[in-house]
């Protein structure tokens, strides 16, 4: 801790010896002395005076005086003065003392023990002082820490959506591509080999999807950007699709793969279906892909249940190579895999466990793992449900996109820079009996609206020379009020909430995302050109 500088002015030496002498043994305290009250000022003025004890009775400038002048400089009005006198004590000497600056007096002859205790009193109050201004500085400085950390952190989150962003679009582009087409031959006549090499393609595509899902979906879990949609749902309504989506996986796989359903279960309850389902999606995946032989199943069972809740237990048991027992821990981590040679033998990310995690969380669920070496694995996530009477939602009787009502020939303007993906979008289209133009940036997709009868536009948001926002808001400023009002619809490999918002703040009423459901699609090309009659 700093000491406290005390300053003794008095013009006879042997007064400054005597206080000096009292008060030396005080702790935390540095005396300095003058005879000169002019030569004191000057110290004040140069050293970091804290205290000062000034006798009243000095040639040139008296006691007064001098607190008088400190209290008026800027540089020591800060000095707390105290008088030393042996002038009477009349008021008037004492209002003149107090009024000039000073806050106490010392009465010569001077008791050794009532100066030592005064002076101590003013030392501890300074001393606290500087403690307070010593925290308050460290209290700033860890603010201003705080802030920058803040600061670079919110410059990394933007660093890495952007980051994010620009990758979705770049890896999204191509798989929309791929995807589209693989629809495209679904749709056409194919052999038997053909239709295998075309599951193939649908397979690994879909694996690439997921990767890239994968990773958005960690990143807006850990900026917290991920949002629930509770609906009511049933036990059988989520197997039926998890059925559906493996049943083929497993006979193809030559795996036997079950469903088994405690009876008691027959509630309908809330929760995030689509998050409940990659959640189970992910604990079925990871059996398939590590089990070669056996079986694969999904038990699902009643832990407890009340009038307004339901517990269940969901678990995964698999018959594959199993997880070493010092490995069990690593599995919901985050790039992390049993063992470092599972990557290179089996594939994968290491992501989805670590997703499963963060979804089970925000479900207020909580997910372990237990296994055997060598023999298989069981996956397990347990959650309580508000239980509700309604019941889920119809779903939609699946059709292919060519089976669906033809259009009365629209005008559809195309403006996409990627050449697979306008084509792969072009001929689904022409399937509903649309009239296609292409345009491959902003500034052509603007000549051509200016120069055919265009009934609606797909803008992709990313091209060059001007990007679809531009063009959009071109668009939308068009002197002819037919054009500026013309449905657009944005079309974006990105899935960044942001991106998809700038679209719709350019002027676009509606935005898709790459890869498209050709059903989605349809209905909102439907609804908007419903709107033109």
């Amino acid at each position: 801790m700093k000491k406290i500088n005390i300053l003794i002015v008095d013009d006879k030496i042997e007064n400054i010896i005597s206080l000096t002498a009292l008060l030396e043994d005080i702790e935390y305290v540095n005396i300095i002395s003058s005879t000169d009250p002019n030569e004191a000022l000057k110290i004040c003025w140069k050293e970091e005076i804290d205290l000062a004890l000034v006798d009243v009775q000095m040639p040139e400038i008296n006691g007064f005086e001098f607190v008088t002048f400190l209290k008026k400089n800027p540089k020591t009005n800060h000095i707390i003065p105290i008088m030393v006198t042996a002038i009477s004590k009349e008021d008037k000497y004492l209002i003149q003392g107090l009024n000039s600056g000073a806050v106490d007096y010392l009465y010569k002859p001077l008791n050794p023990e009532a100066t030592i205790a005064k002076v101590k009193s003013f030392v501890q109050q300074l001393l606290i002082q500087q403690e307070i201004k010593e925290k308050n500085i460290a209290l700033e400085e860890s603010k201003q820490a705080i802030l920058k950390a803040k600061e670079e952190a919110e410059l990394a989150r933007k660093s890495k959506e952007t980051f994010l962003a620009n990758m979705s679009h770049e890896i999204r582009t191509p798989i929309n591509g791929i995807m589209g087409i693989t629809q495209m031959l679904k749709n056409s006549q194919l052999t038997v080999e053909q239709e295998n090499w075309i599951y193939k393609l649908d397979s690994a595509s879909q694996n690439l999807l997921t990767i890239i899902n994968d990773i958005l979906d960690l990143s807006k879990v850990d900026s917290g950007m991920m949002k629930l949609n509770m609906e009511s749902t049933s036990v059988h309504d989520i197997t039926d699709d998890l059925n559906n989506l493996f049943i083929d996986k497993a006979n193809y796989k030559g795996l036997n793969f079950n469903i088994e359903v405690d009876d008691r279960i027959n509630s309908y309850f809330l929760t995030d279906p689509l998050r409940l389902k990659q959640i189970l999606t992910n604990f079925i995946s990871n059996s398939f892909k590590f089990t070669s032989a056996g079986s694969v199943i999904l038990k699902i069972q009643l832990l407890t249940e009340s009038n307004q809740q339901i517990g269940l237990q969901f678990q995964v048991i698999d018959t594959g190579i199993g997880i070493a027992e010092d490995a069990l821990e690593k599995i919901f981590i985050a790039f992390e895999q049993g063992e470092d040679s599972i990557t290179k033998k089996f594939g994968g990310t290491g992501l989805g466990l670590a997703i499963v995690k963060r979804i089970a969380a925000l479900l207020n669920g909580k997910v372990f793992a237990s296994s055997e070496y060598g023999k298989g694995s069981t996956f397990s996530f347990e959650c309580t449900f508000d239980k509700i009477e309604d019941k889920p939602k119809e779903k939609e009787t699946q059709v292919l996109y060519t089976e669906l009502p033809k259009f009365n020939s629209p005008m559809i303007l195309i403006a996409e820079d990627n050449e697979l993906n306008s084509f792969m979008l072009a001929n689904i289209l022409k399937s509903w009996d649309c009239e296609i133009t292409l345009a491959t940036n902003g500034q052509l997709a603007l000549q051509e609206i200016n120069r055919k009868k265009i009934d609606l536009v797909f803008m992709d948001a990313h091209m060059p020379l001007m990007s679809g926002f531009e063009a959009i808001k071109e668009i939308r400023r068009h002197m002819n009020p037919a054009i500026a009002n013309m449905p657009i619809i944005s079309i974006s490999a990105s899935v960044l909430k942001a991106e998809q918002q700038e679209a719709l703040d350019a002027g676009a009423n509606e935005v898709v995302g790459k890869p498209f459901d050709p059903i989605k699609l349809y209905k909102t090309i439907e609804a908007l050109l419903s709107k033109l009659k």
